[in-house]
């Protein structure tokens, strides 16, 4: 099965303080040993490894890049993308909702993709199964 990657588990399962660590870690550990198809766009990891720098410092970024990435399947924003994400972040109209949600929802929609990896509400709000 295909799954989308958001931020928000990725960061739930870096940092063990996170209120949904324990699930997210568990979680992370089904798609490994099951050798899941994972998946999430540039934009996440550009935000994602903005915010493990910010965090946990290079250390924790360079585990990320070498133990983490290596597994996922990376889709890449081109142009058109990036503009129907912003047309939809302005005419959402919503200063919480982020241009990477944004094209996280149209990307997961062209891939045919319906359950999503995150802890952000957003997703759900969109139509999509968040797990864990």
């Amino acid at each position: 099965m295909t799954f989308f990657i958001d931020t928000s588990a990725f960061l739930a399962v870096l940092n063990a303080d996170d209120e949904n660590h324990q699930k997210a870690k568990k979680k992370w550990e089904e798609f490994v040993s099951q050798e899941e198809t994972l998946v999430c766009s540039n934009y996440v990891l550009v935000e994602t490894l903005a915010l493990i720098q910010n965090r946990f410092g290079m250390e924790g970024l360079r585990v990320f890049q070498e133990d983490v990435v290596q597994v996922l399947t990376i889709e890449w924003v081109d142009e058109s993308l990036h503009q129907v994400g912003v047309a939809s972040m302005l005419a959402a109209n919503r200063r919480e909702l982020s241009l990477v949600d944004c094209i996280s929802f149209d990307m997961m929609r062209r891939l045919g993709i319906k359950t999503v990896f995150a802890f952000d509400k957003h997703f759900k709000e969109q139509g999509f199964e968040c797990l864990p």
